[in-house]
């Protein structure tokens, strides 16, 4: 069919996590996979939440869940915040239909209730001598007096498929042609026993009335697919196509877990990572592009997006590789947008008000001179803090190097020097230089303690463009500052 470059295509994918915890990286990749494929065809994007499980399902997981998604950078056609033409778009507001298309199956003999209890089923697999364990289609063949007997008993039954003993065989659009033998299969749950659905009968009815055309999801997913065309074909209907993606797995190739560090989207988030490189990273987990580069944007990932380069080897999950890339991504980004970004970061440290009083002038410095040190937002109020705050911390150690007479008073000579000078870097340096060259001093031997005593700390950027940004008034303080401070240590303690 002939479309027009703007024209929206039928394919229709979904990603649909359940709201039982935060979004998961592994899930975070599904979702990322759902939606490049559905902008590289023009086809829809559906977001489905899978609540079914009562005890676990929380709706602040769901809020989370959305807002980390919109967080990434992924958006959605139809969904539970946006409204669609195939909705519900919660499991529990379609129960009455799931119990519709199960009372069909039922009427047409393709379906049949077991009143089997878990722990008789138990006992009968231990008693069985067959390899094949699992429920033993016990209830396939019951008489009615036989139910009736155990209505009586106040037993409520499950409703379980009729599998049929056939082949089934699954065009998977990444693993290609995968086959699996239903005899091997018995007849399982698609309703339980409280009325609601098992997850392998609500994806089927949500994917078929929400006319989901490619089913993209993990390769964990792919033992359940003969039961999900099963379904499909007792309900006479054609079923998607589907792409099974590898597994995102740590370092050490075990799967993801918490001894990775940390295995959540909203963790990336509060640890001041910028949603444009978790998109980049996350998305090339699995597939290659073709080209030897490892930076895209998002428009060049959609294009370059295909299912045929998906690999069917797991994906490695590398958090080193994520935080060099994150401070690929903060070098290029422009020095106040870094500030924007980290506020959140800088409220929480306490020093905001104090940081908002230098003005944007004082702060796009700072953030330039500290800019290849970010490695994440949250890195943000540590390096900007020693420049706005009136007095700086000296650790013990430190301070015991430098407590001595010639120290002191080669401070109070640059204390001098720096009263009578233009704060620029250039001139700074050019003064100090040449103060040690009159003392027939070492650089090393005045530099080191001149950056600890304007700025606390051993390392830095360029110490004479520091003292320029961190302004005259409050360098000469920190100065005075220093050596009162040395001054009351014991003066026989030598550098």
């Amino acid at each position: 069919m002939d479309k027009t470059t703007n024209s929206r295509s039928d394919i229709r994918v979904r990603f649909a996590p359940s709201p039982t915890g935060y979004l998961h990286i592994g899930n975070a990749r599904t979702a990322l996979f759902n939606y490049l494929f559905a902008k590289k065809t023009k086809g829809t994007l559906i977001l489905r939440i899978e609540d079914t499980d009562k005890e676990r399902s929380k709706k602040e997981y769901e809020e989370n869940i959305i807002d980390d998604l919109k967080w990434i950078g992924i958006q959605w056609d139809e969904g539970p915040d946006t409204g669609g033409d195939y909705g519900p778009y919660r499991q529990t507001e379609r129960i009455e239909t799931y119990k519709e298309f199960a009372e069909k199956l039922l009427k047409e003999k393709k379906a049949y209730y077991c009143y089997c209890t878990k722990e008789e089923i138990e006992e009968r697999n231990r008693q069985s001598q067959k390899e094949k364990s699992g429920y033993d289609n016990k209830c396939r063949n019951l008489t009615e007096k036989e139910a009736e007997k155990h209505i009586n008993e106040g037993r409520k039954p499950v409703l379980r498929l009729l599998v049929p003993e056939k082949n089934v065989v699954v065009h998977d659009l990444i693993r290609g042609q995968v086959e699996f033998d239903t005899s091997l299969q018995n007849d399982f749950v698609i309703m339980k026993s409280d009325g609601t659905p098992t997850y392998h009968f609500a994806v089927v009815i949500d994917d078929l009335l929400m006319k989901i055309t490619h089913v993209i999801r993990g390769e964990d997913h792919l033992s359940n697919t003969p039961k999900h065309i099963l379904i499909y074909e007792a309900l006479n209907q054609p079923y998607p196509q589907f792409a099974h993606m590898s597994m995102t797995l740590g370092p050490d190739r075990s799967r993801l877990s918490k001894r990775h560090g940390a295995t959540s989207v909203r963790a990336y988030r509060e640890d001041g990572y910028l949603s444009e490189a978790f998109f980049n990273y996350i998305s090339l987990l699995g597939w290659t592009t073709g080209e030897n580069r490892e930076i895209f944007s998002k428009d060049e990932l959609i294009n370059e997006f295909s299912l045929e380069r998906c690999s069917k080897v797991n994906a490695i999950f590398d958090p080193q590789k994520l935080l060099w890339l994150n401070g690929i991504y903060i070098r290029k980004e422009k020095p106040l947008k870094i500030f924007e970004d980290s506020v959140p970061f800088i409220r929480q440290s306490g020093i905001l008000d104090e940081v908002l009083k230098e003005g944007n002038e004082k702060i796009e410095k700072i953030i330039i001179l500290q800019q290849e040190r970010i490695k994440t937002l949250k890195d943000v109020p540590d390096l900007m803090g020693f420049f706005i705050k009136e007095d700086v911390e000296y650790a013990k150690e430190e301070i015991e190097k430098f407590s001595n007479e010639e120290i002191k008073n080669r401070f109070k000579n640059l204390h001098n020097e720096f009263e009578n000078i233009e704060f620029r870097h250039e001139i700074l340096e050019e003064n100090v230089r040449k103060f040690c060259e009159q003392n027939s001093l070492k650089t090393s031997g005045v530099f080191h303690p001149l950056r600890l005593a304007v700025t606390g700390r051993t390392k830095g950027p360029g110490l004479f463009e520091t003292m320029e940004v961190i302004g005259k008034e409050r360098v000469l303080k920190r100065i005075e500052n220093f050596i009162s401070i040395i001054e009351k240590n014991d003066p026989e303690s030598k550098i």
